[in-house]
């Protein structure tokens, strides 16, 4: 049997004035070669990313994200991410084909991600 547990974190001081991150479910027991999603929502108004990671052994490692609703998955790891990552969207991370390896804690986190404008001083000579 694969047990897959899942926790939902918001990468910075939002959870103080009352936004969240929800996910679902908390627990998944299933077969191995079985299927198992995860979803990930939060109520972050300008918040578009959503990050997807797997801790195993106290090591955390990125699965992918979703930014917008453009999905990127790091190389070599087998799953799916779908939906969006805007407030109050669902967010779907898709484990196919279960093994014993993937049984471990997700989380997902809710970011704020932006490009900030940078100035770089040229002088002439």
């Amino acid at each position: 049997m694969v047990v897959l547990r899942f926790l939902g974190i918001a990468a910075s001081i939002a959870l103080l004035s009352g936004e969240k991150v929800h996910q679902t479910p908390t627990d998944i027991f299933k077969e191995m070669g079985q299927t198992a999603t995860l979803q990930c929502s939060h109520s972050v108004q300008n918040y578009y990313q959503i990050l997807w990671y797997k801790n195993v052994d106290m090591q955390m490692d990125l699965l992918g994200y979703m930014y917008y609703s453009t999905p990127t998955v790091e190389k070599g790891v087998d799953v799916d991410i779908k939906g969006g990552a805007s407030a109050n969207t669902m967010c779907h991370l898709i484990i196919p084909k279960l093994t014993l390896n993937s049984s471990a804690l997700y989380y997902c986190a809710a970011s704020y991600h932006g490009v900030a404008p940078c100035r770089v001083p040229v002088s002439e000579t």
